[in-house]
C-alpha cells in the first residue's frame, strides 16, 4: 500500500512540475509584421491566429519630432483597450520600430519620442517598450558612437524607471557584450530584447547566449529566425532545448514571433503566423499543435 501511495505521489508531483514549467510562457505577435501597423484589426487577427498577445507599434517616425502615434487620442486608444478586453488579447508591448531606420543616438529631439511612448504605456497599462538601436546606432559596426548610445539610454532608463516601466533594447552585440553595455548604462529599467536570429547569423551558440545574459537581463524574446521556413522545420533551432534552457534559467515571459515565415509565401499572414504560434504553444504551453 505504501508503494502505491508513493507512486501516485510521485506522479502528481511530476505532473505538477510539468504544469508549473509551462506557466508563464506567453506567445505574442507584432502588428507591423501582421501588416496592420497600429490598426485595430490586428487584435482580432491575433485572436484568430491563436496567440496570447500583441505588440503594437508607436507609428512612423521619419523626420517628425515624435512618432505618428494615434494611441494618444483618447477615442482611438479606448477602442484598442476595449477590443483587447473583448478578445482577451493582451497588449504587452509598445514598439518604437521607427528607430530601426532613424538614429536614436543622433536625433536631437529623441527625448520627446521616449516621453510619448512612456505616456502611452501608462495610459494603456503596458509595462514594456521595444527600442531597437537599428542601423545607425549599430555598436558592432560603429563603436565610436558608444558614448552617445550609453548616455541616451541612461536618460531613457531614468525616465522609464520614474514611470515604473521598462525599455527592451535590441543590439547587434554578443550576450557578453550586451552584459557589459547594460552594466555601463546602469539602469534596472533597460533590458535586452533577445533575438534568436542575432547569434545564429553570427555563428554563436544560441543556448549559451541565453545563459550568458541570464534571466534578469532579458525582457522579452524574439522567438524566431530569419525568413526561410517555419519554426517547426528550422534545423537551426531546437525549441525543446530552448525551453529546457529557459526553464533551468528560471526565465518566463513573452515569446514574440517576428519572422520565420515560409520564404515562398512571405505575405501569407495567417498561414505563417498561425503555424508558428501553434508550434510555440505546443512546445511551451503543452497545447496540441493544430492539424
Amino acid at each position: 500500500m505504501k508503494a502505491c501511495y508513493s507512486f501516485f505521489f510521485l506522479l502528481i508531483l511530476s505532473l505538477s512540475t510539468m504544469a508549473q514549467s509551462n506557466q508563464g510562457y506567453k506567445i505574442g505577435l507584432i502588428d507591423i509584421m501582421l501588416l496592420k501597423r497600429q490598426k485595430l484589426g490586428a487584435i482580432a487577427l491575433t485572436k484568430e491566429i491563436g496567440a496570447d498577445g500583441l505588440e503594437i507599434d508607436m507609428g512612423g517616425l521619419g523626420n517628425r519630432v515624435s512618432f505618428d502615434n494615434q494611441l494618444l487620442t483618447d477615442s482611438i486608444r479606448a477602442q484598442f483597450l476595449a477590443k483587447s478586453k473583448e478578445t482577451g488579447v493582451e497588449i504587452f508591448c509598445l514598439a518604437m520600430t521607427g528607430y530601426y531606420a532613424q538614429s536614436f543616438c543622433g536625433r536631437t529631439e529623441y527625448k520627446q519620442s521616449i516621453e510619448d511612448c512612456i505616456k502611452t504605456m501608462q495610459l494603456m497599462n503596458v509595462h514594456t517598450a521595444f527600442l531597437p538601436l537599428g542601423v545607425q546606432c549599430d555598436l558592432k559596426k560603429n563603436p565610436a558612437i558608444r558614448d552617445s548610445v550609453v548616455a541616451r539610454l541612461q536618460v531613457a532608463g531614468a525616465m522609464a524607471a520614474a514611470a515604473g516601466v521598462e525599455i527592451a533594447i535590441e543590439t547587434a552585440l554578443s550576450a557578453k557584450e550586451e552584459k557589459a553595455l547594460l552594466k555601463e548604462i546602469h539602469s534596472p529599467a533597460i533590458k535586452i530584447y533577445f533575438n534568436f536570429s542575432s547569434p545564429l547569423k553570427e555563428g554563436r551558440d544560441l543556448y549559451q547566449e541565453l545563459k550568458t545574459l541570464g534571466k534578469n537581463r532579458i525582457a522579452m524574446i524574439h522567438c524566431t529566425n530569419k525568413d526561410s521556413v517555419w519554426l517547426q522545420n528550422d534545423p537551426q533551432i531546437d525549441l525543446v532545448k530552448i525551453k529546457k534552457t529557459l526553464d533551468q534559467m528560471g526565465w518566463k515571459g513573452w515569446l514574440v514571433i517576428e519572422r520565420s515565415r515560409d520564404a515562398s509565401k512571405p505575405r501569407d499572414v495567417k498561414g505563417n503566423y498561425g503555424a508558428n504560434s501553434a508550434y510555440l504553444k505546443s512546445v511551451f504551453q503543452g497545447v496540441r499543435t493544430r492539424k
